[in-house]
């Protein structure tokens, strides 16, 4: 992709979207108003079209120059520039010294769906948040954050997707990539980035008469639904809860590892952002742990649905100024049904079953566990080949499962055997509309390409090498087909 002329930039579509001041109706107690960066160089690597759509924006109508010219050189832009305060827990401490530090809400935008959708930026320059860093994100971030995204939401997760990310032309030292390494400014979109921390914040600095504005705004604008109710913030709460316990039941199906559950790092609206050193784990591991310097595992795969339950209850701290503590509880109570029944269904899903809530369901998912466990092979290949090799016949003839995998090992082969077992009985279980709906259940929830670690170095290194973007182009256009 590449730049055009400036005289392109007539009529941009980007900058003429419904965009509305919601947030920044607020007042500036949530915000501080900030100016971008100016780069040498713009050059658009990526531009996902596919959810321009949903900004009530047409694809074809949109030119690489009025993303540049919007997103790049953030000209004319149809609001001011808020960098966000927020506070957090991270790894457990709190910390005050946060905030948007290399980014900004660049604007809000009314979908067609009419939900509101914020456009975020990521490596835009400095903000009174920056800590004394540079403000910017590297290029590689930037490639490993839209892959992530694409392939959560392909996954069906709750995410956030890039929209752009456009190369600035500048070098950046990092202490975790070989430096100097490229620059890059993408563009975030997501429901919300209000944060956890972000009523932390509030509590911290005495605002509590800020916490009741802030909360309203949210049910207002994210739970509508919730807004003629009595007791609508003992609602909300309860709300999101079971919204965060089916995400990370998502993350944990999609056999994904956030890496920073901080609670600076958690929405609102119970979407998933943020993506640095994830990992999609390689094998069924409850102990990996994809951040190198998650030093004693805090937030390691199977860690996940107990951080963010945490996370959740640190988040009562604030909310007990407008919430009594019993309802508090009350709604922090359902977070291990609510996890639990929904990474039941989405485990079944990706057997191709139907949410069975049977004692042998159950079953089938241990010994899908325990196998993947023991066996160490992909996770993902084994749902992939499951999708691959299935045929209706398997609900006729145990030995047509898999018929030409062969395993030596004894104990692993009676755990094998013990797999295919259980997962014939329940084949054989389904009615025969059932049974039609195993393979597209297959096809929608195991995809063939999740981006690995080595597939992704794969990819930057022929970009780093040689400025190839052939293997980010081919590994994006697999995750999303």
């Amino acid at each position: 992709m590449t730049q055009t002329e400036p005289s392109a930039k007539l009529h941009n579509p980007l900058l003429t979207c419904a965009y509305e001041p919601a947030l920044e109706h607020l007042g500036d107690d949530y915000y501080d108003v900030v100016a971008a960066a100016e780069f040498p160089v713009h050059h658009l690597r990526f531009r996902n079209d596919a959810v321009l759509p949903l900004l009530g924006v047409e694809a074809t109508a949109v030119t690489d120059a009025h993303f540049i010219e919007a997103f790049g050189q953030f000209q004319n832009a149809p609001r001011p520039f808020l960098a966000l305060r927020y506070h957090g827990y991270q790894f457990g401490e709190y910390n005050p010294a946060l905030g948007d530090g290399r980014g900004f809400l660049y604007g809000q935008i009314r979908g067609r769906d009419r939900a509101l959708y914020d456009l975020g930026t990521k490596g835009s320059g400095t903000t009174p948040y920056s800590r004394g860093g540079d403000g910017r994100l590297t290029l590689k971030g930037g490639v490993r954050e839209g892959l992530a995204a694409e392939s959560l939401h392909r996954a069906g997760v709750r995410t956030s997707r890039c929209l752009s990310l456009i190369e600035t032309g500048e070098a950046l030292w990092r202490g975790d990539e070989p430096s100097p390494t490229r620059s890059s400014v993408m563009i975030r979109v997501q429901q919300s980035h209000i944060r956890f921390g972000t009523f932390e914040r509030l509590h911290r600095c005495d605002r509590k008469d800020l916490i009741a504005i802030l909360l309203d705004h949210v049910i207002e604008q994210y739970y509508p639904h919730l807004q003629a109710e009595g007791d609508r913030y003992a609602r909300f709460y309860a709300e999101l809860v079971q919204r965060v316990a089916e995400l990370v039941a998502q993350w944990m199906a999609a056999g994904f590892c956030h890496a920073v559950l901080n609670t600076d790092n958690m929405a609102i609206t119970g979407e998933s952002f943020d993506y640095g050193p994830y990992a999609f784990i390689p094998t069924y591991d409850p102990t990996f742990t994809a951040a190198y310097f998650d030093y004693f595992g805090r937030y390691a795969y199977s860690n996940q649905p107990q951080i963010c339950r945490w996370n959740l209850e640190m988040l009562q701290v604030p909310l007990r100024h407008v919430i009594s503590q019993a309802d508090l509880d009350a709604g922090l109570a359902s977070y291990g049904d609510h996890y639990d029944r929904a990474y039941h269904t989405l485990m079944l899903h990706k057997l191709g079953l139907p949410a069975i809530a049977t004692p042998e369901a159950s079953a089938l998912i241990q010994h899908t566990q325990v196998f993947l466990k023991t066996a160490q092979i992909s996770y993902h290949n084994f749902f992939a080949e499951l999708r691959r090799q299935w045929h209706p016949q398997w609900s006729e003839d145990i030995d047509a499962i898999f018929p030409t995998v062969q395993i030596v090992d004894a104990d692993l082969n009676a755990l094998w055997y013990q797999w295919k077992t259980a997962y014939f009985n329940q084949l054989l279980a389904l009615t025969p509309s059932q049974l039609l709906q195993v393979e597209p259940r297959l096809n929608r929830y195991n995809p063939f390409t999740v981006p690995l670690r080595p597939e992704i170095e794969a990819a930057w290194q022929k970009i780093t090498e040689d400025d190839d973007w052939s293997g980010f182009y081919d590994l994006l256009d697999r995750i999303q087909q």
